[in-house]
């Protein structure tokens, strides 16, 4: 038994400098992150600080917002599965903060797994924010219905259905729907180490 609460207190002790770490990689404010996440700057930097333990749902919205999962910040023992398979009618949906954005997995769990996808339904006008985006990683988006427009580093690249687009995400990027019809892609990313 002791084993078990020195290893939560472990786990515990550890996850706000996990969080800081990963929001410094991204360059991101308190604002920043708890714009992203919905949560209050007051709220994260106490939880960087190890001054509170955030909620559960707290810690998923944390982990959504950053890219990462939450086995990001707490110790998982569950061993990485060899095959996932997922069937089209069990599909999960995927948290998202941002609106207009409907995502499905079509992926192992990112936790264990550096590659995550999801199909997404992108509705008429929605966008990714009015700030560009910069996380560790790679996005790959294959459009098969509507339009998308991404903006990377500046440079406007418009999406018909069959176009894809590949990009390093460290590069301030952003997405938007700019069509009066829903878009729907294939969405892969991988996360940074």
């Amino acid at each position: 038994m002791t084993y078990f609460v020195d290893s939560i207190e472990q786990a515990v002790s550890e996850l706000g400098g996990k969080l800081a770490t990963a929001r410094a990689e991204r360059g991101w404010s308190l604002q920043q992150l708890a714009d992203r996440a919905g949560l209050s700057p007051a709220a994260i930097h106490k939880i960087e600080k190890s001054g509170m333990t955030p909620t559960i749902a707290s810690l998923m919205k944390i982990a959504a917002a950053l890219g990462k999962s939450v086995s990001y910040f707490i110790d998982e023992s569950e061993p990485l599965r060899p095959v996932t398979h997922i069937r089209a009618d069990e599909r999960q949906r995927l948290y998202t903060s941002k609106q207009g954005l409907v995502l499905e997995n079509v992926s192992g769990r990112y936790g264990p797994y550096r590659l995550a996808g999801a199909e997404a339904s992108i509705e008429p006008g929605a966008t990714s924010g009015p700030e560009p985006m910069r996380h560790p990683g790679e996005e790959l988006v294959y459009l098969v219905d509507g339009r998308m427009r991404f903006t990377i580093d500046g440079e406007v690249v418009d999406l018909e259905p069959g176009d894809s687009i590949h990009f390093r995400t460290e590069r301030p990027h952003a997405w938007s729907n700019p069509c009066a019809r829903p878009a729907r892609a294939l969405w892969f990313a991988l996360r940074g180490t």
